[in-house]
């Protein structure tokens, strides 16, 4: 079958493009592997890190902003480095707290169509095709992780951090959700219906803590290193 025409050009039928999409594949593992060295060789030299999720749609000013900003900057303050996905919003609060600070601020960039832009307040930047390689690389420097309020890419990076502990492939590391009016709902139905229904156990509940402010997500960090909880990650 012909492809169609739009606006004068040729485009290829679905089985045309599905062959020459399949032809790629072997080249696609070499950009893979490319991609993971590249990471795995810039990130394994910039100590602790501690990955800060969140919404690129928060403005600064706004309190969630203004709190992740504050966090970063005791983190490294303590030590830690930050680690963030680069962009606007919490990602652009929790790198500018770190920068400013004179702290390690390590953004993991992804080109998206939208939302997505580097934000300025990086001293260690890298930019990714693949977003699993980008979540391999949250996971496996982290020392731990805070999710700030999000959308559906804040719930992926909290939902795969959970997971990896959970069934562990991971160690565990402390896991804080700040924001309790936010974070309250979900966790109110992990436990009155995931918990009844026998989807999840009692004890998974207790793999992640609940916070309402930068003070409080710091001193649980801290405390729990202090008590004995791995202060590295390392993935099968």
């Amino acid at each position: 079958m012909e492809g169609k025409v739009l606006h004068g050009e040729k485009r290829p039928d679905h089985k045309t493009a599905l062959l020459d999409f399949t032809k790629e594949d072997p080249w696609r593992v070499f950009r893979i592997m490319a991609e993971f060295v590249e990471s795995f060789e810039t990130m394994s030299k910039q100590g602790p890190l501690i990955p800060i999720f969140g919404s690129a749609r928060l403005k600064p000013g706004t309190k969630y902003y203004e709190s992740a900003e504050e966090l970063a900057g005791m983190l490294v303050k303590r030590g830690y480095g930050v680690l963030s996905g680069g962009g606007p919003g919490i990602m652009e609060a929790a790198s500018k707290g770190a920068y400013e600070n004179g702290g390690i601020s390590v953004g993991l960039n992804i080109e998206l169509p939208m939302e997505q832009h580097p934000n300025q307040y990086q001293n260690v930047a890298l930019d990714f095709r693949y977003f699993f390689i980008r979540k391999v690389c949250f996971m496996k420097y982290a020392v731990a992780v805070v999710a700030y309020p999000g959308g559906f890419g804040t719930l992926d990076e909290f939902s795969e951090a959970l997971t990896l502990m959970q069934t562990n492939k991971v160690n565990r590391v402390p896991l804080v959700l700040v924001g309790r009016d936010f974070w309250q709902p979900m966790i109110d139905w992990f436990r009155n219906v995931m918990l009844v229904d026998g989807t999840i156990h009692a004890e998974d509940l207790d793999l992640f803590h609940l916070v309402d402010t930068a003070q409080e997500a710091y001193d649980y960090i801290v405390e729990q290193h202090k008590h004995g909880m791995t202060d590295t990650i390392k993935i099968d």
